[in-house]
């Protein structure tokens, strides 16, 4: 599995999950449909599949593009996220391949939208961690606003379904937001020397012009406030009693920060 990452619009990342041996690829909102074509033919694969993570146009909005571009290619969204253009509309726990050795497994991550999908790919080669396309859901040290959902939701996509995932599962989310993500992540845990580190790092990248992602499941779990809100101190910082409690007084904090 290789992944290359598409820089598109002002901050959002498409992405290329390319099958190696087959040389089939899927895109991962390719909001940019043309940029994204031509770095597959710089690559030499062959479009198959477009993976939705959710209908927000600087995701989705590529897709009717993409499919006169490339004829016969596939987009792939959630059920019930009403995503442009899409062929295929994925319940929870839905199974794709790509070529003979990807396998995408569709997970129900709502709370930005209702239906926003997450994509969790495995490969048959063992030296190769898997990887997550978090979408809007998951951010390196942050998570989506909810605007089509609820904190107990975040929770549980965030909390439940991806902290389950196998913690080296590669990260890569939609949007470069990680520098101003773990600056408030200071706000929150200042003490926190895995939050500080890692923002040295994330500024060293951003200044060579290089991503900050990916983060993996581990990291987040060292480094994001919102995937930390079960930590009894965490709670106890921001004056809450549950974790659904915590992850909604930090999310109004962050909406709320100018950093």
């Amino acid at each position: 599995m290789k992944i290359v990452h598409v820089p598109c619009l002002e901050d959002n990342y498409a992405y290329l999950i390319i099958e190696e041996e087959s040389k089939e690829a899927a895109a991962v909102d390719p909001v940019e449909a043309e940029k994204v074509v031509g770095v597959a033919n710089a690559y030499g694969v062959n479009l198959t599949t477009v993976l939705t993570t959710h209908h927000h146009w600087d995701h989705s909005g590529g897709n009717e593009k993409i499919k006169q571009l490339v004829p016969g290619i596939k987009v792939y969204g959630g059920s019930i996220d009403n995503v442009k253009a899409c062929d295929v509309k994925l319940e929870n726990g839905q199974r794709i391949s790509l070529g003979s050795n990807l396998t995408v497994v569709s997970l129900h991550t709502p709370s930005h939208t209702k239906g926003h999908m997450s994509y969790y790919v495995t490969t048959a080669a063992t030296h190769h961690p898997p990887a997550v396309f978090t979408g809007d859901t998951l951010f390196v040290a942050g998570c989506g606003k909810f605007f089509e959902g609820t904190a107990e939701q975040m929770y549980e996509s965030l909390c439940v379904t991806l902290a389950s995932l196998p913690k080296p599962t590669q990260v890569f989310c939609g949007h470069e937001y990680t520098v101003k993500n773990l600056q408030f992540a200071l706000t929150v845990e200042p003490e926190n020397q895995k939050i500080a580190q890692k923002l040295a790092w994330a500024k060293q990248q951003r200044q060579a012009n290089l991503p900050t992602i990916p983060s993996t499941i581990d990291q987040e779990l060292e480094t994001n406030p919102f995937m930390r809100v079960h930590l009894p101190q965490l709670q106890e910082k921001v004056g809450c009693k549950s974790p659904v409690e915590t992850i909604g007084e930090i999310r109004k904090r962050k909406d709320n920060w100018r950093g």
